[in-house]
């Protein structure tokens, strides 16, 4: 899925618009027991609840794709083996969430896997999305709609105990101490299924959320989802740093890696408007490589690296592996940053046999927040 069509779906949970029929949910405690279960029509809700789950929907499709939002595909054996996990999904959705005996194992499933130590809250909703047509000039006609996004969403969420403190009683106008409640909290994991690709339903795949995007769930993406836990986004930078490393050993310089820098945020800066994502693949890196001034023979060891750390068929999100808001440069003693688009300024030379970074001024120099006077730049302009 796209920013595009996540943002479709994401604007059905308004309180205007939204039209989940079943809402369901399982209440777990610490001791991974249910305490409650909940089956009901999501227009039977009061108001006020009926807004509040619609926030935590919300929040379940928010984020940046790549980061707290995944595509996952399934592989072929979790859609023909008779124990497949989509192939449950689909069973699940099929039911419209109605069938009791789907909804616990799909519960039973969750706390079996998730190991969170405290008490959650797992919310699964069913909706029908019937898709509008899309007009030349952006306009939608639901009149000319032909085909219906069915789909679940689920969020599991904490369930913590507020905090102590004093509270004012209006009926005894008193100060006195505060009832503790279990609060809802927003949600940690959540997914959506199926995906809405092109604006369509497409069983092959989900959309999958986590709020803490370098800490995802391989317990329930591999146990629950049956889908491959693609690497975090912080990882991704890790390994692509250091798979470019072991390639240029020696080589591995100033010039090339700022090289490498720019020409990445360029394609950044050139697919800006494209609703997809950039995810470059060992193809697309090396290309990057090779134009960045990397030879023949290191692309060869990259190419090697790259199959074995992240996979010969496995894509690198280029917001991961990029930082277009800064250029960094760091020693043990010293961080130097920089403007990306004044890498220029930054160069190193060897001065008296040592090598060191040479940093081009001007004449506004501050140091800790106060502007000094820069007897280099007044130097230049009397020579």
């Amino acid at each position: 899925m796209n920013k595009k069509e996540i943002a479709e779906i994401k604007k059905r949970f308004t309180k205007t618009k939204c039209t989940v029929t079943r809402i369901c949910g399982c209440y777990v405690d610490a001791e991974k027991q249910k305490r409650m279960t909940l089956k009901e029509a999501f227009a039977g809700l009061p108001e006020e609840e009926m807004f509040k789950y619609i926030d935590i929907f919300r929040k379940t499709l928010s984020g940046s794709i790549g980061k707290t939002l995944m595509n996952m595909e399934f592989p072929t054996e979790e859609e023909t083996a008779e124990d497949g996990k989509q192939r449950f999904l689909m069973q699940l959705l099929e039911s419209k969430l109605a069938d009791e005996q789907l909804l616990n194992q799909f519960y039973d499933t969750i706390i079996e896997n998730y190991n969170y130590p405290e008490n959650y809250f797992i919310i699964l909703i069913h909706d029908a999305y019937d898709i509008p047509k899309i007009t030349t000039d952006g306009i939608e006609n639901f009149d000319a709609s032909e085909y219906v996004y069915d789909y679940i969403l689920c969020s599991i969420c904490p369930v913590k105990l507020t905090k102590p403190g004093l509270c004012y009683n209006t009926e005894t106008n008193h100060i006195q101490d505060r009832i503790r409640d279990w609060l809802v909290q927003p949600p940690e994991l959540g997914f959506l299924f199926p995906a809405f690709n092109d604006r369509n339903m497409d069983i092959h795949s989900l959309l999958y959320y986590s709020k803490n995007s370098d800490d995802l769930d391989l317990a329930i993406t591999e146990n629950v989802l049956g889908c491959r836990l693609p690497l975090p986004p912080k990882s991704q930078k890790e390994t692509f740093n250091a798979i470019v490393e072991e390639a240029l050993g020696l080589e591995c310089d100033y010039d090339i890696v700022k090289s490498i820098h720019e020409n990445l945020n360029q394609m950044v800066e050139e697919n800006k408007e494209n609703p997809e994502p950039l995810a470059l693949d060992r193809t697309d890196i090396g290309r990057l490589l090779e134009k960045s001034g990397v030879e023949e023979e290191q692309l060869a060891v990259f190419e090697t690296r790259y199959d074995e750390t992240v996979g010969e068929k496995e894509h690198l999100m280029a917001n991961n592996i990029s930082n277009t808001r800064k250029f960094e440069v760091r020693t043990p003693d010293v961080t130097v940053q920089v403007n990306p688009e004044r890498t220029d300024l930054i160069e190193t030379k060897v001065i008296d046999g040592v090598p060191c970074l040479v940093i081009e001024i001007n004449d506004l120099v501050e140091v800790n927040g106060i502007q000094i006077v820069s007897d280099l730049a007044d130097d230049t302009k009397t020579n």
